[in-house]
C-alpha cells in the first residue's frame, strides 16, 4: 500500500504549481442539437439542492414531468457531501465507475421491493436468501464488504452477518429519489466496509423550490407474480422558509408463482409497512436545516431457503433512522466555503422464531437490537487553481442487546435460556478522518486524491467455546472479555483525461479496509446455512485491498455510456472454516479465520444508443473472475457472466414510455467448497438463464399515471447464483398514481 500513498504525495506536489482550467467545467456540446440529433445530456451526481425563496420560479406543467435533463437552480447550489462522491462532480467528470438510478428510471421500473429497484444495474447482482430480503452484490462481493448507505449515513452495522444478509430489503421504495452505486473500494471516503463499492440511497425531500405549494400523491402497485400489493400515500409541500416531506406505506407478498413448472414456492409470503417524515427549514440564502425520521418493520419474513426441513422467521424485522442535518456555506470564507453536519441515529432490531422440524414442540426464539449513534462533519474549500479540497470526520457507535430462549409449546418444561446471536451489552465504535483533494493538472488532466485514517475498536464478553475437547458441544462456554482494536490508514489517487470535449479516459488506484465485526468476532449462530458459526479462538485481522482500474467514459450526441477493466487483490480475507462437527444432532461449526489472499478481476460496460429523439437502444455486460489463491479455487458465490439489451421510447417530457428488454444470464459452475455445501446452489453449478420483459408506462391528464409490465415473457424458470427464492415466471404488473 506505499506506493498508492508514494504516488499520492506526488500528486499532491505536481499539483500545486500548474494552473487550471476551472474546477469541475462542463465539456462542451459537440455541434447543435436539434430533433433530428439530439444530445444525450450527463446526469449529474447531485443533492437536492435548495434556491432562495422566490415566488416567480414556474413550477412543471405536470406533476409526472420528468424529463431526461434534470437542470439545477443556479441562485444556490450546496456541495453533494450525502452523494456518493461527496463532491458535486458529475459522474462523467470522475474518474470512477459510477451510475445513477435516477427518478426517471425508478417509475419506469415500479418497484414494490428493493431487488426491483436496483435488479439489473450493470455489475450489481441482488441475492435473495428468502422472501423479502436481498443482498447486493458489487463486483463479487456482499454483506459487509459492500456498504450501504440512506442519505450519506451508515446502514450498515457491526450485527451484519458474514456473506448474503437482508438489511437491503428494509428499505421502502416509494422513499427513494435516487439510487447511486460507486463500484470498488471506496474506504477513502466512507470508511471500513467499503470494498466491494457503495451504495447510496437518496430519499425524497420537499420540492427545493420553496415556493408556496401542498400535495399529496397516492401509489398503488400490484404484482401477479407473489399477489404482492403496495400502497403508499405521500403528503409534501412548503410555506415560506419550511418544507414538508412525509409518507407511509403497506406490502403484503403471498408465496411466489415460479417459472415454468414448477409452482409456488412455499415460505415466500410476508408482510412490511412504513413511514417517514422530513422537515426543511432555510436558515437564510445560506444555510439549510433538515430533520428526518423513518420507520420500517416486516413481519414474518421467513428464511426461504431453510424450508422444508425447518420453520425459521423474522419478525420483527425493524429498522429505525432518524437525523438532524445542518448544511450551507460559509460566513467568513476562510477555512471552508461549504458545510454540512449531520447528527444520526439508527436501531435495527431482528427476531427471529425457530422451530426444527416445522411440527416441533420446542420453538427458540432469539431476539437482538443494535442502536448506532452517529455523527459527520464534511467541509470544502476552494483552492483557486490549486484546486478543491473536501475534508471532515465521522464516529459511529453501536450500542447491542442480544437475548435467546427456548420454549417448550407443550408447556411442560418452563423455558431456557441459551446463548444469544451476540454478547449481550457489546459495542463496537468506528471513527475516520478523510481529506479529498481535486485539482486540474494541465487542461486536459484532472486528478482525484484522498487519505484517510481509520480506527475501529469494541468490548465484549464472548462465551468461548473449546472446540478440541471430546465433550465439545455438551461443555459450557467460558465467558472471556475481548476489546480488541483495529487501525489503518488508506489511500486513492484517480486521473481523468480528456481525450475530446465527448470522451474521457479515466483511470484509478484504490485502497479497501475492512475491520472484523461483531459478527465475526462474538457471534454464536445457527442463521447461516452451513451450520452453526462460533467466535473465533485465535486473532482476526482486517481485510485489506488494493483495486485498480482503467476506463472509458463517453457523452457523445447520439451515444452515452462508460466501460472499464479492474483488478483487485484482497489480503486477509476472511471466511469460515469447518473446526468441529457433532455427529450426533449432524451439525457442522465454523469459526471465521484470515484464509489468505483473493484476487478478482472483471470487466464492466454499459451504454445507450439514441436512434431518434425518442427511441434508444441500452444495454450493459458484466463479467467478474475470482480465486482464492490460497486454497486455490474460486471466491465462493461469484456471479456468472450477464447483460441486459434493450430498447426504450421516452416522450421528451419523460412522461410517457415504452421499453422491451432481455436479460441473459450465463452457467456458473466455478464453485468453491463452501458453493458445493449450500443448498442454495444446485449441484454442479447454476443454469444459465434469459429473459424477455415488456413495461409500458401512460400519463393520464395532469394528474393520474398508469405503468404496465409483462415480466418473463417465456415463462422461464431460474434463480439468482446462490439465492434461495427462484425466480417469478411470466407475471403482470401493474402501478397507478395519482397526485391530488
Amino acid at each position: 500500500m506505499g506506493s498508492v500513498r508514494w504516488l499520492l504525495a506526488g500528486l499532491l506536489l505536481a499539483g500545486t504549481t500548474l494552473p487550471t482550467s476551472g474546477q469541475d467545467a462542463e465539456p462542451p456540446v459537440a455541434g447543435d442539437v436539434s430533433d433530428q440529433e439530439p444530445l444525450l445530456p450527463e446526469v449529474l451526481v447531485r443533492p437536492d439542492q435548495q434556491p432562495v425563496v422566490d415566488e416567480a420560479i414556474p413550477g412543471p406543467a405536470s406533476p409526472f414531468d420528468l424529463p431526461m435533463n434534470y437542470p439545477a437552480p443556479s441562485q444556490i447550489q450546496f456541495d453533494g457531501f450525502d452523494s456518493a462522491l461527496r463532491s458535486s462532480r458529475s459522474m462523467f467528470h470522475d474518474p470512477r465507475e459510477v451510475t445513477v438510478v435516477t427518478p426517471q428510471d425508478l417509475a419506469e421500473r415500479n418497484p414494490i421491493n428493493m431487488i426491483q429497484a436496483l435488479e439489473r444495474e450493470v455489475g450489481v447482482v441482488m441475492q435473495r436468501t428468502g422472501a423479502g430480503q436481498t443482498s447486493p452484490f458489487i463486483r463479487g462481493l456482499t454483506g459487509p464488504q459492500t456498504l450501504i448507505l440512506i442519505d450519506g449515513i451508515r446502514l450498515n452495522n457491526s450485527t451484519f452477518r458474514f456473506g448474503p444478509n437482508q438489511y437491503f430489503g428494509t428499505i421502502d421504495p416509494g422513499l427513494i429519489e435516487r439510487i447511486e452505486v460507486m463500484r470498488g473500494p471506496q474506504s477513502v471516503l466512507w470508511g471500513s466496509d467499503a470494498i466491494g463499492g457503495v451504495i447510496n440511497v437518496v430519499t425524497r425531500s420537499p420540492d427545493t423550490r420553496f415556493s408556496n405549494y401542498r400535495e399529496g400523491r397516492f401509489i398503488e402497485r400490484f404484482d401477479t407474480a407473489d399477489t404482492g400489493t403496495y400502497s403508499r400515500v405521500n403528503i409534501e409541500g412548503s410555506y415560506d422558509r419550511w418544507g414538508l416531506f412525509g409518507g407511509a406505506s403497506y406490502l403484503s407478498v403471498d408465496n411466489l408463482d415460479r417459472g415454468g413448472h414448477l409452482g409456488r414456492q412455499p415460505f415466500t409470503d410476508y408482510d412490511q409497512y412504513a413511514g417517514d417524515i422530513k422537515f426543511d427549514y432555510l436558515i437564510d440564502a445560506t444555510q439549510m436545516l433538515t430533520v428526518a425520521i423513518e420507520h420500517f418493520c416486516q413481519k414474518n419474513v421467513p428464511r426461504t431457503d431453510k424450508w422444508p426441513g425447518e420453520s425459521r422467521r423474522f419478525d420483527p424485522q425493524m429498522r429505525d433512522l432518524g437525523y438532524i442535518r445542518w448544511q450551507g456555506t460559509s460566513w467568513q470564507n476562510i477555512l471552508f466555503d461549504t458545510f454540512m453536519l449531520t447528527a444520526s441515529y439508527q436501531r435495527q432490531e431482528e427476531g427471529t422464531d425457530k422451530r426444527k422440524p416445522p411440527d416441533s414442540t420446542n420453538e427458540e426464539w432469539s431476539n437482538f437490537d443494535c442502536g448506532t449513534t452517529g455523527a459527520n462533519l464534511v467541509f470544502a474549500r476552494d483552492l483557486d487553481f490549486a484546486g478543491r479540497l473536501t475534508y471532515g470526520a465521522d464516529w459511529y457507535h453501536d450500542e447491542v442487546d442480544a437475548v435467546k430462549r427456548r420454549y417448550d409449546l407443550t408447556g411442560v418444561l418452563p423455558p431456557e435460556t441459551l446463548t444469544p446471536q451476540f454478547p449481550n451489552d457489546s459495542y463496537y465504535e468506528r471513527f475516520g478522518a478523510f481529506l479529498q483533494w481535486e485539482v486540474d493538472v494541465t487542461e486536459r488532466l484532472s486528478a482525484v486524491s484522498g487519505v484517510r485514517y481509520s480506527h475501529v475498536n469494541l468490548g465484549a464478553t464472548v462465551d468461548m467455546f473449546d472446540v478440541h475437547d471430546p465433550r465439545f458441544p455438551n461443555v459450557d462456554p467460558v465467558p472471556t472479555p475481548i476489546a480488541p482494536a483495529f487501525q489503518d490508514w488508506t489511500g486513492s489517487v484517480g486521473l481523468t483525461y480528456r481525450l475530446n470535449p465527448c470522451c474521457h479516459l479515466v483511470g484509478s488506484i484504490s485502497e479497501g479496509f475492512r475491520a472484523p465485526l461483531l459478527d465475526e468476532l462474538t457471534s454464536v449462530s445457527d442463521n447461516v446455512n452451513e451450520g452453526v458459526d462460533l467466535p473465533p479462538t485465535g486473532r482476526l485481522s482486517p481485510e485489506t485491498s488494493i483495486n485498480y482500474e482503467v476506463g472509458m467514459k463517453f457523452d457523445y450526441q447520439r451515444l452515452r455510456g462508460q466501460m472499464f477493466v479492474y483488478w483487485t487483490d484482497l489480503d486477509g480475507l476472511i471466511d469460515r472454516v469447518l473446526v468441529a462437527h457433532d455427529p450426533v444432532e449432524n451439525i457442522n461449526f465454523f469459526q471465521r479465520e484470515n484464509v489468505g489472499t483473493a484476487r478478482l478481476q472483471g470487466v464492466e460496460l454499459s451504454g445507450e444508443l439514441l436512434l431518434t429523439s425518442e427511441w434508444s437502444t441500452y444495454g450493459n455486460f458484466s463479467y467478474t473472475y475470482g480465486q482464492n489463491v490460497a486454497a486455490s479455487e474460486p471466491v465462493s458465490r461469484i456471479p456468472p457472466v450477464q447483460g441486459v439489451i434493450g430498447l426504450r421510447w421516452r416522450d421528451r417530457e419523460g412522461r410517457n414510455w415504452f421499453k422491451v428488454y432481455g436479460w441473459l444470464v450465463a452457467r456458473q459452475d466455478r464453485l468453491s467448497e463452501r458453493d458445493e455445501r449450500d443448498s442454495r446452489i444446485p449441484p454442479g453449478g447454476t443454469p444459465g438463464f434469459g429473459t424477455v420483459s415488456v413495461f409500458f408506462g401512460k400519463a393520464i391528464g395532469e394528474r393520474q399515471r398508469l405503468t404496465l409490465g409483462i415480466e418473463n415473457i417465456f415463462d422461464k424458470a431460474y434463480r439468482v447464483h446462490g439465492s434461495g427464492v427462484d425466480g417469478p415466471g411470466i407475471s403482470g404488473t401493474l402501478g397507478y398514481e395519482l397526485v391530488y
